[in-house]
């Protein structure tokens, strides 16, 4: 047993400091950047803000909107082969395909030669840390060497390290941090995402890969903070998620007139007795997810355009002309005198 004393940070622990700017509009800032990656030899020009790979979040509808404003969507791992093949070429480049261990490569094999289409793939489970996932890795980037592979969940330096040499380009960095992610109650297992990233990107960019910020966000000011800290790119669940693009069902309160739907972790029962009946009853399982009821948000557009002005915004207060820049013009302000005086 070791206790690291080290304060770790979570978003709502700092605020950016504000410094002057010569930017005084929102409309100077520019969000896209261009990534040259790894081991791929593609490269991608973008807003670096993703949809998560949920199945109320990542969904087909999703990426036409987000596509649009070319940010990425991580499709969920459920779309058909069909359906994947159904969305319109022009979209293609700003979607990744999802796969896990458990389903393998069987979607990527039906797609057959048309996978071409398809820049980004996706390798998704729950826990990164496992020698089979890094094999994993291996096998993909054997079989589809010319993809821009995204891989995780994972939370600390070494591991980030040992994925990007696996074969992935982009590493999933965040263990708990989700609105409707339980593991850190679970399991007992995470590290602060703020930290967490931070402690990431400098690994993953001293052997020249790049990591995603996965979870955590709760506002705009969160997506900024997660690219003060280095993410290149910044996963969003809930954040993007009760919109008329991804929502199965809207529920109308009678009384109040309150629109909701459901949102959940894909590591939650729900999910898992959606996806995963037949492991239903076995007790080596325990469920990671929550089912929450969240408001229904109405266009995913307008969400979306409100979460990147707030990244604008950011960009004025601290004199970042460009998103990569961010990173550069950040100081972060601790704010929770508790974790300040942990240790002092």
């Amino acid at each position: 047993m070791h206790i690291e004393k080290e304060v770790k940070y979570d978003f709502s622990d700092v605020l950016i400091k504000p410094k002057r700017s010569y930017y005084t509009s929102r409309k100077e800032v520019d969000l896209e950047r261009k990534f040259k990656f790894k081991w791929s030899k593609l490269t991608w020009k973008g807003i670096p803000v993703v949809a998560s790979n949920m199945d109320t979040v990542g969904t087909i509808g999703s990426a036409k909107v987000l596509s649009k404003y070319n940010t990425l969507t991580c499709l969920h791992k459920f779309h058909t082969a069909e359906e994947l093949l159904k969305i319109p070429n022009s979209i293609k480049k700003n979607v990744a395909i999802t796969v896990g261990i458990a389903e393998g490569l069987q979607i990527l094999y039906e797609l057959g030669e048309r996978v071409k289409l398809f820049n980004f793939i996706c390798i998704d489970v729950a826990n990164g840390y496992t020698e089979q996932f890094s094999d994993f890795i291996k096998q993909v980037r054997a079989e589809f060497e010319k993809k821009i592979i995204i891989a995780g969940n994972v939370c600390t330096p070494e591991m980030t390290e040992q994925l990007i040499l696996s074969g992935a380009d982009i590493v999933k960095v965040g263990i708990g941090g989700g609105s409707a992610c339980i593991t850190r109650n679970v399991a007992g297992v995470g590290i602060p995402q703020l930290s967490a990233v931070i402690d990431c990107s400098d690994a993953a960019h001293g052997i020249g890969g790049m990591v995603m910020s996965d979870g955590g966000c709760t506002c705009s000011g969160d997506i900024s903070k997660a690219f003060g800290a280095n993410a290149d790119f910044v996963m969003l669940g809930g954040l993007l998620a009760g919109h008329d693009e991804n929502s199965e069902t809207i529920t109308e309160n009678k009384s109040t007139g309150e629109k909701t739907v459901e949102f959940y972790g894909m590591a939650s029962s729900f999910a898992l007795e959606k996806y995963y009946r037949e492991n239903k009853g076995k007790d080596y399982k325990a469920s990671e997810g929550k089912l929450v009821k969240i408001p229904y948000k109405g266009a995913l557009e307008d969400t979306l355009l409100d979460l990147l002005g707030g990244v604008r915004s950011t960009c004025t207060y601290i004199g970042a002309k460009k998103i990569k820049d961010i990173s550069k013009c950040t100081t972060f302000v601790c704010v929770n005198n508790q974790l300040n005086n942990i240790y002092t």
